[in-house]
């Protein structure tokens, strides 16, 4: 039987770590992207390079536009057929307290972070019916830092919704849920800034890409999960291990 994947934000960093992870695997990807054509592009001749047996499709979205997202699913499934597993990874990451949060940057990390997943994970219900969905959220879901205030809350708001939809869609779909850390540093840093920020936690070492995907394949080969949290963080979520 074949296996299908959609992972949005698929074409970098993480999301294309998770794409390469599961090509290995034998699945077909769907890689999703949207400023990241060349990338995307990259990846997709890679892997069909590599794995001329399976499909590799890419699709274009703007997570942030309600339009589009609720067209993906529907895009992918003429695409490609049914998919079995919908890893919602794309977030954007904007900083600011609650005092300086403005309307435009409040909507942008709820739309993108928490809209648009609920919104494809409704999908996936309702076009394929079973499989898994694997969201990702964040270590800070369980401090109330505000530093990073709507973005933490829509993470917050994706775990819940986490649980919320274990319960509905079981036991057709198991949804679960992957907390990172300190794993890759920000585009315009480098590894120095991550071994800084790795100092306080109690593994006092960045995790990589490594415990993301071991979590990931945990929560795929383990068939009596469901409604799930996984912090792959180096125990950040524990507190400052000052």
């Amino acid at each position: 039987m074949d296996y299908t994947a959609l992972i949005t934000g698929a074409s970098k960093r993480i999301g294309k770590a998770i794409a390469e992870f599961l090509a290995g695997k034998g699945w077909n990807i769907v890689i999703h992207f949207n400023d990241s054509e060349e990338p995307a592009k990259e990846l997709q001749s890679a892997l069909r390079e590599k794995y001329p047996q399976q499909k590799f499709v890419r699709i274009k979205a703007d997570l942030s536009v309600e339009g589009e997202v609720e067209q993906l699913t529907s895009r992918v499934v003429d695409e490609i057929g049914g998919f079995n597993l919908l890893v919602n990874n794309a977030s954007v990451f904007s900083s600011g307290y609650l005092k300086e949060t403005d309307l435009s940057l409040f909507d942008m990390q709820m739309n993108v972070n928490l809209k648009a997943p609920f919104l494809l994970m409704r999908d996936f219900a309702t076009h394929c019916k079973k499989g898994n969905i694997v969201n990702f959220v964040d270590t800070r879901i369980a401090t109330n830092k505000s530093n990073y205030a709507a973005y933490s809350l829509s993470k917050k708001g994706l775990w819940e919704l986490t649980k919320m939809a274990a319960l509905e869609f079981a036991p057709e779909i198991r949804v679960n849920a992957i907390a990172p850390g300190v794993t890759l540093p920000p585009e315009d840093k480098g590894q120095n800034y991550l071994l800084n920020l790795a100092k306080n936690i109690p593994m006092k070492r960045p995790g990589g890409l490594e415990p993301i995907l071991k979590s990931l394949d945990f929560i795929l080969e383990n068939d009596h999960l469901t409604g799930q949290l996984l912090f792959a963080d180096g125990g950040e979520n524990l507190g400052m291990n000052l």
